[in-house]
């Protein structure tokens, strides 16, 4: 009778693809920084952007998703064109990395257009990371496993943003939102460095992709 449920290992990411395994280790540390600072967003805006109020926090929102959904379409079509994992390797390294240091610019803005132009180079800069790290978790996703690593993926990002957002909370209560940033700044550093050795893995002809 074939088993149902899930493995122990697999919550401890043993018999999975190596590239599966570090790109849920790297999200999970990178995703989770963005936690500690995520849910109280809105109160660095308030406190440190003249004029900050909801409808300023509702804009910065916007102008970030609207500009990752408009730029991603374009750059996941290029990567489609382009055949090798090389190039999308470095792209998403490279920018994975960029965004991980985009917080620091929130250090050194003190009005809502500061803040929007930052939230449009953030949403810039997703748009190429995200689809260039979704095409190479799908073609080295385990067959027959799909569902169950997207389900561990998801269940340890989760995780990872709930303890830390928890966290983010007390840090900038007790140590300022300047404190907090730095650390989701270096977490999130981490996180990026994380997908690095994902690197020997990387197929470069199209015959290998087509295997």
């Amino acid at each position: 009778m074939k088993q149902r449920s899930i493995k122990l290992e697999h919550y401890f990411l043993k018999d999975i693809n190596p590239v599966i395994r570090f790109f849920i280790i790297s999200d999970t540390v990178f995703i989770g920084a963005s936690g500690l600072l995520g849910p109280i967003f809105a109160l660095f805006i308030e406190n440190f952007v003249r004029g900050g109020n909801a409808t300023v926090a509702g804009l910065a929102a916007g102008i970030y998703l609207f500009t990752k959904s408009i730029f991603q379409i374009p750059v996941a079509h290029f990567i489609d064109i382009i055949r090798g994992e090389k190039d999308d390797f470095w792209v998403l390294f490279i920018f994975t990395i960029l965004i991980a240091f985009t917080p620091l610019l929130y250090l050194v803005i003190s009005t809502p257009l500061q803040l929007y132009i930052i939230q449009f180079i953030l949403g810039l800069f997703s748009a190429f990371a995200f689809p260039t790290y979704m095409a190479i978790f799908t073609r080295h996703i385990d067959k027959e496993k799909e569902g169950t690593e997207w389900g561990i993926y998801f269940t340890l990002t989760d995780l990872m943003s709930s303890m830390l957002a928890i966290i983010g909370g007390y840090i900038a209560a007790t140590q300022g939102f300047p404190i907090l940033i730095i650390t989701v700044v270096s977490i999130s550093f981490v996180g990026a460095l994380l997908l690095w050795p994902i690197k020997p893995y990387i197929k470069t002809s199209t015959s290998n992709l087509e295997e």
